[in-house]
């Protein structure tokens, strides 16, 4: 199995497929047991190598899955052949029917207010029974670990949401998700990135026929190239020390 940290604090991908994904999530909800699931893509990866406090809150989750296609080739060449791609962005609607389904009550944290309120409209539509309490925007410049965050997983709690998609973005998302399950160990979160974004139409995901060529970073490149062509360009230099580190773990 691929360790994709290089640290003491190993992180795998856990998760291989969606359904059995999702059924441990109604089992989850049915029983009010917390959870905390990351999805791996490669700019993940880059953080995790150089970010000591990303790596150790992703070894906290209790669920990865992979969420690029980078991920699971480099899974099955490390002999991990039962990896398929669970993207973040497509979890959100039968993760959100699972919700609706067990009258698990959602928060949604991340994005800005005219987004969450565009989202939580759209997905309570959807998803009849759905009940989104809680809608939260932070600043600019949110700290997972500091005083905002405390006030979140307080707000979170109040609330009685059992369900929350953190659109935080890598790292946030990941460290305030592993730190706010601590406290509230009921409650599950879903890093989900620009996946309220895509519900509501702030953005506009890539076409299916890009994302069936593995195309999808191209379009997100290219929609924003100052802020993420040195992202991608990190992650295509990262690709040959990967594919070496997945063939030795097949050893």
């Amino acid at each position: 199995m691929m360790n994709w940290s290089t640290d003491k604090a190993p992180v795998v991908v856990t998760v291989p497929e969606r359904a059995g994904l999702l059924e441990d999530l109604r089992a989850r909800f049915e029983t009010q047991a917390g959870f905390s699931v990351a999805t791996l893509n490669l700019d993940h990866v880059v953080k995790l190598g150089r970010d000591p406090l990303f790596q150790a809150a992703y070894a906290r989750h209790t669920h990865v899955t992979a969420d690029g296609n980078p991920i699971v080739w480099l899974c099955r060449l490390a002999g991990q052949r039962d990896v398929a791609l669970i993207p973040g962005s497509e979890l959100i609607e039968p993760v959100a029917a699972l919700a609706a389904e067990t009258g698990t009550k959602v928060a949604l944290f991340g994005a800005t207010d005219a987004s969450l309120s565009e989202a939580a409209e759209a997905l309570e539509a959807k998803h009849p029974g759905l009940r989104v309490v809680l809608r939260l925007a932070p600043p600019m410049g949110f700290d997972p670990d500091g005083p905002g965050a405390d006030e979140a997983i307080r707000a979170i709690g109040e609330s009685g949401a059992g369900l929350v998609f953190l659109a935080l973005g890598a790292p946030k998302q990941e460290r305030f998700a592993a730190r706010a399950q601590e406290t509230l160990p009921q409650a599950g979160f879903l890093s989900i990135g620009a996946g309220l974004d895509f519900i509501s139409g702030a953005q506009k995901r890539a076409p299916k026929w890009l994302r069936a060529i593995a195309g999808e970073w191209i379009w997100r490149m290219l929609s924003n190239p100052r802020r993420l062509a040195a992202r991608y360009g990190a992650c295509i230099l990262a690709m040959p020390g990967l594919t070496l580190r997945a063939l030795r773990a097949k050893q």
